[in-house]
């Protein structure tokens, strides 16, 4: 592969963004590529928005995704996805997760939630809903939301194959597997 691609994954505080972009990189550099990786916190010890940037290809140069320059956007949440499409380029394809987390303001009652996020994506974007909180309810462990959020996404976007299951194992604790 030629050309460079980048995937903008996005949410709230401890959702497990930086785990999960830590499993992609491993994942592409398994498969053989070049590999960058950008990671912005904000407040997200806070419950704020936390965003990584991950590219991959035969040689990338910089970690750092431009407005319209994301051939993916993967959200662990719904509001998330809308605040960071504007760095979806037209082609894109968005991934967001049917989970909604309060910020603070609506969380004290001085704002409200938006509303019709997915269809604005919708008319927007080539947009794939996942509901991986159901999912990872079903499976046993509503924590386990970023893991059916990566697969999903490795699935959606054809990425190459790796051991996945192992890379992620490689990253939990040992309590957690």
């Amino acid at each position: 592969m030629n050309e460079t691609k980048s995937i903008l994954l996005v949410g709230v505080g401890g959702q497990g963004i930086i785990l999960v972009s830590r499993v992609l990189s491993k994942g592409l550099v398994e498969a053989g590529y070049d590999v960058k990786m950008s990671e912005v916190h904000g407040m997200a010890q806070r419950g704020g928005s936390v965003s990584t940037q991950v590219r991959y290809g035969e040689k990338v140069h910089s970690p750092i995704i431009g407005r319209g320059g994301a051939d993916a956007l993967v959200a662990f949440e719904k509001m998330e996805a809308l605040r960071y499409a504007p760095y979806l380029k037209p082609s894109g394809v968005v991934l967001v997760n049917d989970y909604e987390l309060a910020p603070m303001p609506v969380a004290s009652g001085s704002a409200e939630y938006p509303k019709g996020i997915l269809e604005a994506m919708s008319g927007s974007f080539d947009t794939r809903v996942v509901k991986a909180a159901e999912i990872a309810i079903s499976l046993g462990n509503a924590k386990c939301m970023n893991v059916v959020l990566l697969g999903a996404m490795a699935k959606t976007l054809s990425l190459p194959a790796a051991n996945w299951e192992a890379l992620i194992m490689g990253e939990l604790p040992q309590k957690l597997h």
